[in-house]
């Protein structure tokens, strides 16, 4: 009998629901919630509302682009954090109602664990498609984490480093906004950077020990660096954005893999991978494949579906998890914050 799960993902301000079949991603439908746009960031007792709206069409959508019966669903998998309270709630409610009614057990998984599996994810043209090979390292780059993990097997994981502060995802999107971008500003500095000259303008990198990161200090830099030129050319922003864009991604860039080399060199790890929702950015893409080449790396990047928050990850998650015979209960409750 084949294995089906229906998977849930609502950490933040994406509703998203996928089915997995014997492994395979058969559909992964997202609902987005541009009303953040209004706000500049995503506002979380807004988003909580929106997913209470979207989680049953979403749901249903899945199950109908996966041309199942729910009946045939044998497992829910959910996101149990981290991530935004509110948004938790609703999607743990949901899998627990959703399991409880057709009597099938529940799935936990961790938001972070479920990036690094999306590698994991066959594509659809399986020709070229090899899965990372155990072990590896794995940077996973979003709006509210950047850690380097040591992926020893599906479920044994290490932070072997991670930001002391800010996130690369947050300083991208607060130097768009620093830059009078709109929401969600960091595809727009990459889009700005690709035409711009990263060498314009230099940007002080951390000196942060271990294989930790730190972005707060950058943010800091670029808004006196933006202040500073613009009380003497107030049109400094219109005249340079593609220059300065492409400034700011080069420096984010390489503190990412200055630190990423020097773990791999620590752990002496040829196997590396990127997940999250920067990992979709061309930058990082370019100069990961660049440092593949100079130290004989083996390089994963997930398609660019699977960078940002989804079902599917969870769903490829859970399957693994469901092989472990690893359920929850019913007295299962979101966290918020949560490690692995």
């Amino acid at each position: 009998m084949a294995i089906i799960i229906l998977a849930i993902e609502s950490s933040c301000d994406e509703t998203s629901a996928s089915v997995c079949i014997d492994g395979k991603i058969v559909s992964n439908s997202i609902a987005n919630q541009t009303i953040h746009q209004n706000y500049g960031g995503v506002v979380p007792e807004l988003a909580s509302r929106v997913h209470q709206q979207n989680i049953i069409p979403t749901v249903h959508q899945a199950i109908s682009d996966a041309k199942i019966n729910k009946n045939q669903i044998q497992a829910v998998a959910f996101t149990r954090g981290p991530g935004l309270l509110g948004s938790l709630l609703v999607g743990v409610s949901f899998a627990k109602a959703f399991a409880l009614g057709l009597n099938i057990p529940l799935i936990e998984v961790n938001h972070v664990q479920a990036h690094v599996l999306a590698h994991f994810i066959a594509p659809k043209n399986t020709e070229n498609y090899s899965p990372p090979i155990f072990p590896f390292l794995c940077l996973t780059v979003s709006g509210g984490h950047t850690q380097i993990v040591l992926v020893k097997n599906y479920f044994d994981m290490e932070i072997i480093g991670q930001t002391l502060d800010d996130a690369a995802g947050e300083a991208f999107d607060k130097t768009a906004k620093i830059l009078g971008l709109p929401y969600p500003g960091g595809p727009l500095i990459d889009k700005y950077a690709q035409l711009g000259e990263p060498s314009t303008y230099s940007f002080t990198e951390p000196n942060i020990p271990d294989l930790n990161f730190s972005f707060s200090g950058l943010k800091t830099a670029i808004l006196y660096f933006v202040r500073d030129n613009i009380k003497k050319n107030p049109d400094f922003l219109a005249q340079n954005i593609n220059n300065i864009c492409a400034s700011v991604q080069e420096r984010i860039v390489s503190i990412l893999l200055n630190k990423l080399k020097k773990a791999a060199q620590q752990y002496q790890i040829s196997h590396i991978a990127i997940a999250g929702g920067v990992s979709a950015n061309s930058g990082l893409r370019q100069a990961l494949n660049a440092e593949a080449k100079k130290n004989n790396w083996t390089v994963y990047i997930p398609d660019f579906q699977y960078c940002t928050d989804n079902a599917a990850m969870i769903a490829i998650a859970g399957h693994y998890k469901y092989l472990n015979n690893d359920f929850v209960g019913q007295d299962i409750t979101p966290q918020a914050r949560i490690t692995f």
